[in-house]
């Protein structure tokens, strides 16, 4: 699946002083991704603060971008939950005709066995219109989706055709690697990790810094999907500090307060999230300083 080959990236839920959706900001930061060389566009991810954005909004949201991304680049939108019933309910109610893929994080807080985890993404295939992307994230579902169960999934089910891999786990990335069907796509959804997976095979990644750099950090993939390490890697190395920063605190909150001192959008975000602090927006900008964006 092409399409999301190279640097897609979630991208926030812009937020008003009253937490309602900036859509004028979602506009400046759709257009900003797409002429900066992003390949694809992912819709109510994690990042987009996806567990408090309403179904209505959802449905605003995903309305707005395909309005304003005009066909330009593929549009990823994500549908997953721990309620299996409910994805597929969710997923026979969505209008896919202007959405590429689908992607689908694995059952959180339930903690299914892998057998569980299984049966969830084949009952999801079985209704799904688009190609589906597997995510798994560990930090945040506490579950493990084991290499051998993405890759069960990926020979026996047709329509899956990749994994957003998060779990921050090198030898779990060559071990996807090593196994995988030749044209099922290994995606980091580690930005720290990204360049590495590239080079040893991968097809890309589902970044979090892409939308606020992405014309450098989408550069820095294609070199590594090229094989270009060394080139890659001058990159990586200047990247490397603001990658850690938005990950210090939470996210979303660290790359809403990169994307506020761009002037793309403001820093808010809806409980229980807060803010990042005061500290972590000044090293946030000094490192902006450095790489040349204040």
């Amino acid at each position: 699946m092409t399409k999301f080959i190279g640097t897609g990236v979630a991208l926030i839920t812009p937020f008003n002083a009253d937490l309602t959706i900036d859509f004028d900001a979602l506009e400046r930061l759709v257009e900003y991704n797409i002429t900066n060389g992003t390949d694809y566009l992912v819709i109510s991810g994690t990042t987009g603060e996806s567990v408090t954005v309403t179904a209505e909004e959802k449905k605003e949201l995903t309305a707005f971008i395909i309005k304003v991304n005009k066909g330009r680049l593929p549009l990823v939108l994500g549908i997953g939950g721990n309620n299996t019933a409910t994805v597929i309910d969710e997923i026979k109610a969505t209008d896919f005709s202007e959405i590429d893929g689908i992607l689908s994080v694995s059952p959180y807080y339930s903690k299914p066995t892998q057998e569980g985890i299984y049966q969830h993404f084949k009952a999801i295939s079985e209704v799904a219109p688009k190609p589906i992307i597997l995510y798994n994230v560990p930090g945040r579902t506490s579950s493990n989706m084991s290499p051998a169960t993405t890759l069960r999934l990926a020979k026996d089910c047709e329509n899956i055709v990749a994994v957003k891999e998060a779990g921050n786990n090198v030898h779990q990335y060559l071990e996807l690697l090593r196994t995988k069907p030749e044209d099922f796509l290994v995606l980091s959804g580690d930005d720290d990790l990204a360049l590495g997976v590239a080079l040893a095979g991968g097809s890309g990644v589902i970044s979090v810094i892409g939308q606020a750099l992405p014309k450098a950090f989408s550069e820095m993939i294609r070199l590594g999907i090229a094989g270009k390490a060394k080139e890659a890697y001058d990159i990586h190395f200047k990247l490397m500090p603001i990658t850690g920063l938005i990950f210090s605190e939470n996210n979303p909150s660290g790359i809403k307060a990169v994307l506020s001192a761009l002037n793309i959008s403001e820093s808010h975000v809806r409980l229980p999230l807060v803010e990042a602090t005061d500290q972590l927006k000044v090293r946030i900008k000094s490192e902006l300083k450095i790489l040349g964006k204040s």
